[in-house]
């Protein structure tokens, strides 16, 4: 990367944080009931106060200002319109516009499942899918999954503030690592990527511990389908031109993304056992219990930071070391999901009368 270029993104990126933070504080200023529906709602919450849900609003409005700020800072001179892009613009405008409405209206689970498999065959037909096997039908269904899976799974990871916020951070930071290691530097992906790390950094301020605002269904919904995608693409299909097994390739995306996806299993596992639907919210997640423990709410996002640093740490190490892939390397960093699944999901079954 030269200099000049460098330039463009650091500046970028504060303007990206200054422009996120004026228009929080505006929102804060203004916001009346956008979001603030759990006075009588049926969706149990972990703070009792009643807050604005508006942090989406503002992620989404830097991502298409990345979008189109991109060729006047950048000089893009692409004569075409990249398909992949605009499905995967048409994916988050639709998740983000879901999670609006269920902000305001609280939409019915089977909707918003419908709308997010939407999502997923946006971006399946604009031609970002999981592609590791050599049936089609297996990798698209794969993609549908993940789509749906990551919607839902930080959706229901947001329970407590500034949880869903950090982790999303990471897993954009470590995005971002593999895009300079790809040496992506002037694609408008990068411009996307740099703009919500600046965002969600600035969101944090509002959202960490105690909050003045969430983030609400608006901002998890436009996450889960954005993060779900850009995986896609650097994690799942990290490069065409190297060897990489199939193992190796789910490792990299569940390691990247295995506190959400513990969360949801946990919470899942536990909610079925008992013959509650999975998608009505409660006092039951791996971060409640983590508190139910006696640890601050301070305490348990620092303890969910730290394990999700560290799982990136070595879905990037695996990716950029470890080039002769083999079944000990397979066994090594399962058995680390495993340890870190079991660990939170015994956590999640201790003190399970403070549920209720």
């Amino acid at each position: 990367m030269n200099n000049t270029l460098l330039i463009k993104y650091i500046s970028f990126f504060l303007g990206v944080i200054i422009f996120s933070l004026l228009i929080n504080f505006i929102f804060l200023k203004f916001a009346k009931t956008l979001g603030i529906r759990n006075l009588d709602d049926t969706i149990i919450r972990w703070s009792k106060q009643v807050k604005p849900a508006l942090g989406g609003i503002s992620f989404y409005i830097v991502f298409l200002l990345s979008f189109v700020l991109h060729p006047f800072i950048f000089s893009y001179d692409a004569t075409q319109i990249d398909f992949q892009l605009t499905g995967m613009i048409g994916a988050v405008s639709l998740g983000f516009l879901m999670g609006l409405a269920d902000d305001a209206y609280n939409t019915k689970p089977l909707l918003k499942i419908l709308t997010q498999s939407l999502c997923a065959f946006i971006l399946i037909y604009s031609g970002s899918y999981i592609n590791i096997f050599d049936n089609q039908i297996i990798n698209y269904s794969l993609t549908v999954i993940w789509v749906v899976g990551m919607m839902n799974s930080i959706n229901m990871l947001d329970n407590m503030d500034g949880i869903t916020t950090s982790v999303s951070l990471i897993i954009m930071i470590t995005i971002f690592v593999l895009m300079i290691y790809l040496n992506e530097f002037s694609t408008i992906s990068m411009t996307i990527v740099v703009g919500m790390i600046g965002t969600l950094i600035s969101f944090l301020y509002f959202n960490w511990y105690p909050s003045k605002m969430f983030m609400g269904d608006t901002g998890s919904q436009f996450l889960g389908v954005l993060l779900a995608a850009l995986s896609i693409n650097y994690l799942w299909n990290p490069n065409l031109n190297m060897e990489f097994s199939v193992a190796k390739q789910f490792l990299l995306a569940i390691l990247t993304f295995s506190i959400p996806l513990i969360d949801t299993t946990t919470v899942s596992i536990k909610r079925i056992r008992k013959g509650k639907s999975p998608f009505i919210g409660g006092k039951d997640h791996t971060t409640h219990h983590l508190s139910y423990l006696g640890f601050s709410e301070k305490q348990v996002a620092l303890i969910i930071i730290v394990l999700s640093i560290i799982s990136s740490l070595i879905a990037l190490i695996s990716y950029i070391f470890i080039f002769d892939w083999n079944h000990s390397y397979t066994f090594l960093f399962s058995a680390y999901f495993v340890l870190v699944f079991l660990i939170l999901f015994i956590v999640a079954n201790k003190n399970t009368e403070r549920t209720k």
